[in-house]
């Protein structure tokens, strides 16, 4: 029994530790421990109840964002994948590309996302499907990619065009935008005069 108590407890570490110490019921049980055993680990300090169905390991070391973590397993999926990508003012604070410091966590979900019980107040939810090619990774999460995050705030005004302009030429500077994503934005992108004003004097 002690046995198959210390094989679980490896199997919950190895999956918490590709998620910064955090785990869903899910995967509790997917590792050996029965639900009406993990009450017992919240009682004994072993666990950290963060959210509905969300649990952290105590032991391991706290990240440095750990709010990233807690919602984009929040978003996950019946099958445990996540659906959620940081974006908009979060994405860009996350990118390093402007000193905006958004109040809350920006996060782009599918078009079909739904949820049975409330939006957590600290995220603003945005529903497109992205595709692949707009995301990457920070901090261990899906993030919208920098040219893709620009584009969306363009879109939605929720940040002065100079700020925007200013991250896009830190990102082009940086290497984290392409000068061929500017080309396919200018496509793709169905205001042409706003994105006329971004790119005056950055992109030419």
């Amino acid at each position: 029994m002690r046995k198959d108590r210390k094989e679980a407890a490896k199997r919950l570490y190895e999956i918490a530790e590709d998620q910064e110490g955090f785990f869903t019921t899910k995967q509790a049980k997917a590792a050996g421990f029965a639900e009406n055993t993990h009450p017992y680990h919240v009682q004994a300090r072993n666990w950290i109840r963060e959210h509905r169905g969300i649990y952290r390991l105590c032991s391991f070391p706290r990240a440095e964002r750990p709010d990233l973590m807690l919602w984009s397993l929040w978003s996950r999926n019946r099958g445990e994948v996540a659906q959620g990508a940081y974006s908009h003012q979060t994405a860009l604070s996350l990118h390093n590309l402007s000193d905006v410091m958004p109040a809350k966590l920006h996060m782009t979900v599918p078009k079909n996302f739904r949820r049975n019980s409330e939006i957590p107040r600290v995220l603003v939810l945005h529903f497109a499907d992205l595709p692949p090619s707009d995301m990457g990774a920070v901090h261990g999460v899906r993030v919208t990619k920098a040219m893709r995050t620009i584009l969306d705030l363009l879109d939605s005004g929720e940040v002065p065009l100079a700020t925007l302009r200013q991250a896009l030429r830190e990102g082009l500077r940086r290497g984290l935008i392409r000068r061929s994503e500017i080309v396919e934005a200018r496509k793709h992108f169905a205001d042409g005069r706003k994105l006329r004003t971004l790119f005056q004097k950055v992109a030419a």
